[in-house]
């Protein structure tokens, strides 16, 4: 995995990123959270440190997946 600095004094974090828009389970059909988890879970094991998230995302549900995984 390869790493950049956000800017001047921002975080390192992988050139590849998470998108958790789909696994929020809204306009993207029925979702399952353990395949949900496990797709995060493998992105970390292979590097990935940016998760994109949003609170729209699943009216939250996303963030609740992350929040589960990473506790």
């Amino acid at each position: 995995m390869k790493y950049e600095k956000l800017g001047n004094k921002g975080p390192t974090v992988s050139q590849v990123g998470f998108g958790a828009w789909a696994i929020g389970g809204m306009n993207w059909g029925t979702t399952d959270d353990d395949v949900s988890l496990k797709a995060i879970n493998e992105a970390i094991d292979q590097g990935v440190t940016l998760i994109d998230t949003a609170d729209v995302y699943g009216f939250g549900h996303s963030e609740e997946l992350i929040a589960k995984l990473i506790k």
